[in-house]
This record gives structure tokens, C-alpha cells and sequence, in this order.
């Protein structure tokens, strides 16, 4: 029987962290190939609106269910502009906020972007087990550099280090379009506060849309070159 991922308490928080603890034993969520020895499962999404059934694997983020915060950001964030024509998941994982996205807005290309060939396949796997089929899962390396996003939304890889997460953001989020946004959940122990004052001293006008049990909600506008932050 699948696992259900339709209540957030405290005995699934344990296992989320005694996942990451794993992760940790067998390799991190964002090696490109992941050390951890096999051992697939399947869980489910359940929203207001969309209804996933997920397969997972060890060495992949959240992999016992979807973790809270991408819970809270596909939960609370503005609605998808109906005119979107592309859409990013930034560091999809096994691809639960991409599939969410393609759901929603099926007029758009989604892409959803990671590092571990893992999840990847199971991204693709799962698009074609929910039949959707307006979703790309690619790697950094191998998404179409003139592709510019409407919509980025992203439960962002924080534990790779503040310098390799400020880098990752600097290439994505100036590919934005110039009326795009982005949308990502951070925890607040985890620098969500800091991270917002570097991205907006660094021209990406960033506010926090909203706050729950530890998480914040950003939403993060083009960056302006009017800025003298990058030569601090």
C-alpha cells in the first residue's frame, strides 16, 4: 500500500528527518549520483486540486514523503499567471512541485531542474505514471540556455553551502522574464531571513509572502541593475 502524504504531524517530521539523517549516511540528495543502495517506495500528494502518486528512492530528497515546506509553497503561493509559457522547478527532486506546476497551469512548459540522475528518473517516471505531459526534467547542463521563465518555484538546496546556493540563484534567477517571479520556501533556522537581505541587496527585490511552522514563503522579483551590492 502506498504511503499517504495528506497530514503534516509529528511522527511524519520524525521520519522526514530520520530520511535526511540516511541521506546523510549514504550520500547528500544533491550528488549527481547518489551512494545510498536502492530502495524504491511510493507515496502520494494529495492537494485541494491535484492528486500524485509519487515513486521515490533512497539518496533522493524527502524521499519517505513530500516534505513539509514544498507542502506549504505548492499550498499557499499566488496563483500561476494564466500567460505563462515556462515554468522552473529548481531542484525538483523526484519531481512533486513540477508535476504540481503542469497540473495547474497545462498551457506551460514546466522544467524541472536537478543535479541527482536519480531523481531525474524518477521525475520522468513519475510524469508518465500521472500522465503529464507538458513537464521536461533535465540538468542544469542540458536545459536550453535561450529558455527565460515566467515562474520559478523552488524549495531551494540551502545545505549545499551559502556561496554554492548564492551562485545557483545568480544563474536562475536572472533568467527570469521581466514580469516573472519567483516563488521559494525557505526554513527560517536555515537562513530564510538572511537570504532574503542578500537577494535583495543584490538587485532581486525579495518579500516574505507568508510564514508557517518554522517555513517562509519568498517571492523574488527580476533582478534590478541599479545596484552596487556585487562590488562590495
Amino acid at each position: 500500500m502506498p504511503s499517504t502524504d495528506a497530514n503534516e504531524n509529528s511522527a511524519g517530521d520524525s521520519a522526514h528527518a530520520a530520511s535526511n539523517s540516511a541521506h546523510a549516511a549514504g550520500g547528500q540528495y544533491f550528488d549527481a549520483e547518489p551512494s545510498a543502495a536502492s530502495n524504491p517506495r511510493t507515496i502520494e500528494l494529495v492537494l485541494p486540486d491535484v492528486f500524485l502518486t509519487l515513486g521515490t528512492d533512497s539518496g533522493v530528497f524527502s524521499n519517505q514523503k513530500v516534505d513539509s515546506g514544498s507542502r506549504y509553497l505548492l499550498q499557499t503561493h499566488p496563483p500561476i499567471p494564466a500567460g505563462a509559457a515556462n515554468i522552473l522547478d529548481l531542484g525538483c527532486g523526484y519531481g512533486p512541485i513540477a508535476l504540481t506546476a503542469a497540473r495547474r497551469a497545462p498551457q506551460a512548459a514546466v522544467w524541472g531542474v536537478d543535479v541527482n540522475t536519480r531523481a531525474l528518473e524518477l521525475a520522468r517516471t513519475n510524469a508518465r505514471d500521472n500522465g503529464i505531459t507538458n513537464v521536461t526534467f533535465a540538468t542544469p547542463d542540458d536545459l536550453p540556455t535561450n529558455v527565460c521563465f515566467d515562474v520559478i518555484l523552488s524549495n531551494p538546496p540551502i545545505r549545499i553551502g551559502k556561496e554554492a546556493l548564492h551562485e545557483l540563484l545568480t544563474l536562475w534567477l536572472d533568467r527570469l522574464t521581466p514580469d516573472g517571479r519567483a516563488w521559494m520556501v525557505v526554513q527560517k533556522h536555515l537562513g530564510s531571513d538572511s537570504l532574503t537581505t542578500w537577494l535583495t541587496a543584490n538587485g532581486w527585490a525579495t518579500t516574505k509572502l507568508g510564514s508557517r511552522k518554522g517555513f517562509r514563503i519568498l517571492e523574488t522579483l527580476p533582478r534590478q541593475t541599479n545596484t552596487n551590492a556585487d562590488d562590495r
